[in-house]
């Protein structure tokens, strides 16, 4: 298993034997506690440090499983581009509303008779959201764990957006209550690894993960899981050859508004993104519509801005372009000294 998840490019790391967790460090490094950079181990290739030391070196990779076939196998979820949405079924006491579904008011008549683990707030999660449960999604690898837990195992569609780890007991960072999440910072166990509670194994048709879906991308920023980004830097001039040969004066009533949209980037929710793009289509499509500005060079202007700000959200950003070039081609906009 080792081998075939670093020929999917995830870099692997040995598990304890019948255990979850890394397998333990050299001596040297248990009786030194140093930050695993700078760490001789790690280039001389030994698998000290957890997933700091995860690999999709073939020789590295059948020195350390020959030495010791009964390790299981670790993924580096962010470097492996993965995001993994580990559901937990402990037996625990149930929460107070408030703290099911983090940032999300359930209203009191709602029903919650018979909720008792993480698959039942996921559920709910997806239900109030109307989209499908993450949990019976057969279009993604999904891994039964020994405890009756489930981890759904997806690809980060937007490298350039990354998330962190959380815990689904967290009252800070949380997607839901006894579900965790996957991602920089972490690992996740690979289908086959054994412990002694049971083995991990591979349930339903699918052996790759499939990309996050839009909904839970978006659920994620809301949650805080999105690792904030650097310092929003201007949006790069449209190369001359993009730009429509138009009346003079539409970059000013657009370019401004273009601007709104992209410093959204900054602020990860709350900056009325939706709001800022739909205002700024709306008066793209009354340029176009009073022959100003091209529909295609418009198209691309609101594209790269939503973009970059959003761009965990594509399909929706398109959505909200699309209407609103329709609704602003209704009212043409007419630069002063048209007729």
């Amino acid at each position: 298993m080792a081998r075939w998840c670093a020929l999917q490019g995830w870099p692997v790391h040995p598990l304890a034997s019948g255990r979850k967790t890394p397998a333990g460090n050299c001596d040297a490094c248990r009786k030194q506690h140093h930050p695993p950079a700078g760490c001789p181990c790690l280039p001389a290739g030994r698998p000290c440090h957890g997933f700091h030391a995860a690999t999709t070196d073939p020789a590295r990779i059948d020195a350390w499983w020959s030495a010791t076939p009964s390790w299981g196998v670790g993924v580096a979820c962010g470097r492996a581009d993965l995001i993994v949405i580990d559901v937990d079924a402990h037996s625990a006491k149930i929460p107070a509303r408030s703290r099911l579904l983090p940032g999300i008011p359930i209203h009191d008549a709602v029903n919650l008779q018979g909720l008792a683990s993480g698959f039942d707030t996921l559920a709910l999660l997806a239900a109030l959201r109307r989209q499908p449960n993450p949990a019976e999604d057969e279009s993604t690898l999904r891994v039964r764990t020994p405890s009756g837990g489930l981890h759904i195992w997806y690809r980060n569609p937007h490298p350039a957006v990354r998330f962190r780890c959380s815990t689904g007991s967290s009252s800070k960072v949380a997607l839901a209550w006894q579900v965790d999440v996957r991602a920089d910072g972490g690992y996740i166990v690979a289908p086959t690894t054994r412990t002694a509670k049971g083995a991990y194994l591979r349930e339903g048709p699918a052996r790759l993960p499939a990309p996050l879906p839009e909904w839970l991308g978006e659920e994620l920023v809301r949650t805080g899981h999105m690792i904030q980004q650097d310092p929003v830097r201007p949006r790069p001039a449209v190369p001359r050859s993009r730009r429509p040969r138009a009346v003079k004066g539409w970059q000013a009533v657009l370019d401004p508004l273009l601007a709104d949209v992209t410093e959204c980037a900054a602020t990860p929710e709350g900056a009325a993104f939706t709001e800022k793009l739909n205002k700024a289509g709306y008066t793209a499509g009354g340029l176009v519509a009073a022959g100003h500005l091209n529909e295609a060079a418009a198209r691309t202007l609101l594209s790269d801005a939503a973009e970059h700000a959003r761009p965990w959200q594509s399909a929706r950003n398109d959505r909200i372009i699309d209407d609103a070039l329709t609704a602003g081609a209704a009212r043409p906009f007419l630069l002063q000294g048209r007729s």
